[in-house]
């Protein structure tokens, strides 16, 4: 089963609470949390406080993805606020292994994020470390941008990696996600995908999260 991350940062942050809920009940796997800094993305979301309130709202993993360029300063912190599953960048971090295991000793799922540009061989030496890989298939930073088509080989590649090692790790896309963009990603071998616009934006949230994932299993 595809599992479907809806990230709040398209959601109305008047009612933060009330989308949580609604797309919890409409099917979502995830809660995705897009945690940008204004350093390493040109943008500012919302902090700890925001994952702590949602986590009294859902039964669901809270997906953080932190988009921020001192990610080590943060991690104790969001998994303190509920984290279920803590990714960073590797662009960010010098230390990568470190971090990774870091998130492992909380008892947490782990993640390592790669911009577009990113090439797969910053993978080779901590892959095992990895419980998800995320994807970005958009240049971090701002919701509702469209899907990066190179990106599909990148999929393709990094499943063949993960296979060749025997491991057993999730490959999460962010970025553009659309029910189109999303039977290719999963066919190009992704098992996640973290939809914002798609979802939030959608008159029907249940219908949309069954076409994301009704698109990627037929």
């Amino acid at each position: 089963m595809i599992k479907i991350a809806p990230s709040i940062l398209a959601a109305d942050f008047a009612a933060i609470g009330d989308a949580v809920s609604d797309v919890t009940a409409c099917g979502a796997d995830y809660i995705h949390f897009d945690v940008m800094d204004g350093h390493f993305v040109p943008n500012i979301s919302f902090g700890p406080q925001m994952c702590a309130a949602a986590r009294s709202r859902t039964g669901l993993s809270l997906d953080v993805h932190l988009m921020v360029s001192a990610p080590a300063n943060w991690i104790d912190i969001f998994c303190d606020a509920g984290a279920d599953i803590i990714t960073f960048h590797a662009e960010a971090e010098v230390h990568i292994q470190r971090q990774l295991q870091r998130v492992r000793d909380r008892k947490k799922r782990c993640g390592l994020a790669l911009n577009p540009a990113t090439p797969l061989t910053v993978l080779e030496y901590v892959l095992e470390y990895c419980d998800m890989v995320l994807l970005m298939s958009v240049n971090p930073g701002f919701g509702g941008q469209s899907f990066l088509p190179q990106v599909y080989k990148k999929i393709e590649t990094l499943a063949e990696m993960i296979a060749q090692c025997g491991l057993d790790i999730d490959i999460e896309v962010d970025g553009g996600i659309t029910p189109e963009t999303a039977r290719s990603c999963v066919s190009a071998g992704a098992t996640a995908l973290v939809a914002g616009s798609a979802v939030f934006h959608a008159a029907d949230k249940r219908a949309a999260i069954k076409a994301l994932r009704g698109n990627t299993n037929d």
